[in-house]
């Protein structure tokens, strides 16, 4: 198991004034039982605790006035990369239809979605960055450097996420109970390399407590 140690000056590092909470493809297709990856047989017995971890985030961000940007994924005919189902093809994978294709339940938020203030960025790759708005999105609000960044899945988009976080200069914390795999040991090799590389790892409730002490604060 990947050792988990939130830094003891963490409340000064996620402070509400620099830090930006970002929430990635938190949807039925990925996480409900009649999405497409549970229908699927996609082992979803962790997908739960993380989503009620996220909840608790938002809420302290929003109580907090940390800014939350909300990232999800569609699909369509108009916007499929095409290298990506040659690549399928070319692997023998057949079928299994389009998660989160655009206008369908699939495509929806699961249990967690944006609420008034929030921002949302919709995306049609992995990347949360590459071809969508979402660095003007946090430049408009200046004076964040810092992104807390969690959702599903750990060794996809997130995984991207933090990835193209990091390398545009942000400093990334990732809450490791707010994140959720398929597979637990993917989820755990992300750990090792996250923490070697990209982000300081972190549970989610001292971030929580460190957003609701802000708010405590801000009366």
């Amino acid at each position: 198991m990947t050792t988990i140690a939130s830094p003891p000056s963490l409340a000064g590092m996620v402070t509400p004034a620099r830090t930006a909470l970002v929430i990635v493809d938190v949807q039925v297709d990925f996480g409900a039982k009649d999405g497409l990856y549970g229908r699927g047989g996609a082992d979803l017995s962790r997908v739960d605790a993380a989503v009620d971890r996220m909840i608790e985030l938002h809420d302290a961000a929003a109580r907090a006035g940390v800014f939350t940007v909300f990232v999800r994924l569609e699909t369509g005919p108009g916007t499929d990369s095409q290298p990506a189902q040659e690549r399928r093809l070319r692997m023998g994978v057949t079928g299994g239809g389009r998660p989160c294709l655009e206008g369908t339940r699939g495509a929806d938020y699961y249990r967690v979605a944006p609420r008034p203030g929030d921002a949302e960025v919709v995306k049609h790759r992995y990347s949360t960055f590459t071809n969508t708005p979402m660095e003007f999105i946090l430049k408009s609000r200046p004076g964040i450097d810092t992104l807390v960044i969690c959702g599903l899945t750990t060794e996809c988009c997130v995984d991207t996420a933090i990835r193209d976080a990091f390398v545009r200069d942000y400093h990334v914390f990732f809450p490791t109970d707010a994140s959720a795999s398929y597979r637990q040991e993917a989820h755990e090799a992300c750990l090792r390399v996250f923490g070697q590389f990209f982000a300081i790892l972190t549970e989610a409730a001292p971030i929580t407590q460190a957003w609701q002490a802000a708010a405590a604060a801000r009366g």
